[in-house]
């Protein structure tokens, strides 16, 4: 019997012990009611034939994979690597893997490639920045369990978690005010980005209370190739600062700006927003809003195990950014 060894069926098992592949299936997932000396007939024959159920089997009987699922729009970032660290270290003190998809930036592809993952995890923890609001709060009851990242859904079906992106760029604003900066730039993410709406309100709110700023909205995106290509416009604006969508839109916003022979912070204040770990090792080293993203990721995992177990995940979270002011801005020079 010996010759079947690591690649016995439940089959070969119940045949050995003389019972039905279900009685095995039962005692191997700990849910036989049965004598007890027909279990140990059952372990005996596991062991002897060295029977492993495999994990994939053995979740569709269980209806658990141990796995969640993370959607991200853009894995390139390191905002939401410092989130996913944070996910699936707390998770994986649980038992449970995190497997992570990319939906590359495009927002046709966030529902399908939430669905899909869904289909093959546990539950869900959703970032999901372009998705349409109508259809995001029709596909929240499918994906179940489901946690929201980045952004709330009115009469959401699951606990969400989000960044304060309204006050953190307002606190931006306020310090290049401080600073004397009168010509400012917003250089600006996704449109139908949720995140970037709310960074627009931000700025509204700080324009509507400093009448005498001039505001240049000027269109980059995530990254940093989108941050270079905006520097000519930031130029052309005559802006003296610069408050770029994200972190590493300001890297490439300040390589842009040194490429058309302006200096940072001597001509244009430039700014970020996430606080990525390279921010402070720049040159200059960035000003920016700082998130605890790993936190973030932390606690996604906690209000996750919350609903997996039917108990209260606790209300919607936001975190609130700090202001951290390093070397990129500086006041402006009479131009």
């Amino acid at each position: 019997m010996a010759g079947h060894h690591g690649n016995a069926t439940i089959a070969d098992v119940a045949r050995a012990a003389g019972v039905s592949p279900a009685t095995v299936s039962r005692v191997m997932n700990d849910r036989f009611a049965g004598e007890p000396a027909v279990a140990e007939r059952v372990r005996g024959a596991v062991a002897e034939l060295g029977y492993a159920p495999s994990p994939l089997a053995r979740s569709l009987a269980l209806g658990r994979t141990h796995a969640v699922a993370f959607v991200v729009p853009d894995l390139a970032n390191p905002a939401f690597q410092s989130v996913l660290a944070g996910l699936s270290k707390t998770a994986a003190a649980d038992g449970y893997r995190v497997l992570v998809a990319d939906s590359g930036e495009s927002p046709a592809e966030e529902a399908p490639l939430a669905m899909e993952i869904r289909r093959r995890t546990d539950a869900i923890v959703l970032c999901a920045p372009r998705m349409p609001e109508a259809e995001l709060a029709s596909l929240m009851p499918q994906l179940g369990p489901v946690v929201l990242i980045n952004r709330r859904v009115t009469e959401s079906a699951g606990p969400s978690l989000a960044i304060d992106y309204r006050r953190g760029i307002r606190a931006i604003a306020e310090h290049l005010y401080g600073l004397g900066h009168r010509g400012m730039a917003y250089v600006y993410g996704p449109e139908r980005s949720a995140s970037n709406a709310l960074r627009e309100e931000g700025i509204a709110d700080f324009l509507a209370d400093h009448p005498d700023v001039t505001m240049a909205h000027i269109p980059a995106g995530t990254s940093s190739d989108h941050g270079q290509a905006a520097a000519a416009s930031v130029r052309g604006s005559g802006a003296t600062a610069a408050m770029a969508f994200n972190d590493l839109v300001a890297v490439g916003l300040i390589g842009g700006l040194r490429k058309l022979g302006l200096r940072v912070p001597g001509d244009v204040s430039v700014t970020g927003f996430d606080d990525i770990p390279l921010a402070r090792y720049l040159d200059p080293a960035l000003t920016t809003a700082s998130v605890s993203h790993a936190e973030l990721g932390v606690l996604a995992w906690r209000q996750m195990k919350a609903v997996m177990a039917g108990e209260d995940p606790g209300p919607h979270v936001t975190f609130p950014p700090r202001l951290e002011v390093r070397m990129s801005t500086a006041p402006p020079r009479s131009r």
